[in-house]
């Protein structure tokens, strides 16, 4: 039994260990990393009436937002360009269709004076309504073109007070516009209603959800997002997926965002030059409500229909996010002929999510899609028969080391009987 034991934990380490030298190196999606866009963050607070409050830490929601911004100003990198708007400062009245058109840029999103920024917001004092909605299409306009990461920093207290425009439905509308704008919000305080709304419009844009009950966990949790920003990522680029293969847009190794409706289908075009490996993969997010059981599919396709390689995935309501992915080889030719061309691949991505009747279908539910060109193996056709890359000479090795394995294994066995027989 020891004996045995030592041998599978002496292939299992061996396995491991050509697993991981057989591994290939990671490939940048994007050259020039040392001329980064700028990431530009707007912090969007609300003074509305409520942030009067005095219910953090001794002190009132407004003066804790004060005291978390200021923090934030003087910690902001330097390659971050910072802006400010509010929601509810300036209209005291009652006058609901006046109160619902206040909200103000109080600091445009630029190159940052602190000094200028902390008496902007030391003005502040809670006022009026709470016109998320109406604020978050402005805060929506205020950046500047760039392909840098772009976040807004939403800090609330209340719901909502400007009906029928839905805030969820305002951030599914920015998040579909393609510019790779994430909303995070805050709650101060939050009642269960408040959080609610505030999860939805940060699961709408790929943004989070943080309830906040003291002032140093206002002003960490500020500095993180800000912080983040200014993280490199990978942006994705907007891309509007065809009917048909036909209509197709053209894609390169990259990451991609699009829009498909309840049962729609999305058609991409990509090149794979003879001797390169493509791999794509897919994810869809139900950003609202759907009903149980559902999936996603995505296929390679020639440009006259015939499939090629799918992967597919499918959940049952306990997640929000469904992915699936592919690889294709496309082998060598040997020959001079037009053979030797570029292959046009079709993805088509498909799901079959279904929403309850009271939920909006539009825009379509979120996509990324991940495009990548590498050298493909040797022998094209073993990835496609068995999925095994580049991972041939791994079974090989394998095979070689079980066969020593159990020879050496029948050897110690005949010889510990030939002992036992002996004595």
């Amino acid at each position: 039994m020891i004996i045995r034991q030592r041998l599978a934990v002496g292939l299992c380490a061996l396995f491991a260990a050509l697993a991981v030298g057989g591994l290939p190196p990671t490939q940048a999606y994007a050259d020039g990393a040392d001329e980064r866009p700028v990431p530009q963050v707007e912090l969007v607070l609300d003074a509305s009436g409520s942030m009067r409050a005095r219910d953090i830490d001794g002190g009132s929601r407004m003066a804790a937002a004060k005291q978390a911004f200021n923090e934030v100003l003087d910690a902001t990198p330097d390659e971050v360009e910072l802006g400010i708007r509010t929601l509810g400062a300036n209209y005291p009245g009652g006058d609901r269709k006046t109160g619902c058109k206040d909200t103000e840029r109080l600091y445009p999103v630029g190159s940052l004076d602190r000094t200028e920024a902390k008496t902007a917001v030391a003005t502040l004092q809670p006022t009026g309504w709470t016109p998320i909605g109406p604020a978050l299409l402005k805060s929506a306009d205020d950046f500047t073109s760039g392909a840098g990461a772009k976040r807004i920093v939403l800090i609330s207290d209340g719901e909502d007070t400007c009906q029928p425009l839905d805030p969820c439905e305002v951030a599914r509308e920015i998040a579909a516009k393609g510019i790779g704008l994430t909303i995070d919000t805050l709650g101060l305080v939050a009642d269960a209603k408040t959080r609610e709304q505030l999860s939805c419009i940060a699961d709408a844009t790929g943004g989070t959800y943080t309830a906040v009950h003291h002032k140093n966990q206002l002003s960490d949790k500020v500095g993180q997002l800000v912080d983040r920003a200014a993280d490199p990522v990978t942006t994705p680029v907007a891309v509007d997926g065809a009917a048909q293969c036909a209509d197709a847009p053209q894609l390169k190794a990259g990451l991609y965002t699009d829009r498909e409706k309840f049962g729609e289908h999305r058609f991409y075009r990509v090149d794979v030059e003879p001797g390169q490996e493509l791999r794509a993969s897919v994810s869809v997010a139900a950003d609202r409500a759907v009903n149980q059981d559902y999936g996603v599919l995505l296929r390679a396709l020639t440009t006259h229909g015939r499939e090629i390689v799918r992967g597919q995935e499918a959940g049952d309501g306990r997640t929000d996010v469904l992915s699936t992915g592919l690889r294709y080889p496309n082998p060598e030719r040997d020959d001079d002929t037009d053979e030797t061309r570029a292959e046009s691949v079709c993805l088509q991505v498909s799901h079959s999510f279904s929403a309850p009747a009271s939920v909006k279908t539009t825009p379509g539910l979120p996509v990324e899609l991940t495009v990548d060109l590498v050298d493909g193996p040797d022998q094209a056709s073993d990835v496609a028969a068995f999925g095994l890359g580049n991972g041939w000479w791994l079974l090989a090795a394998l095979v070689v080391v079980g066969f020593l394995a159990g020879v050496i294994w029948g050897w110690l066995s005949r010889w510990r009987v030939a002992v036992w027989r002996t004595n």
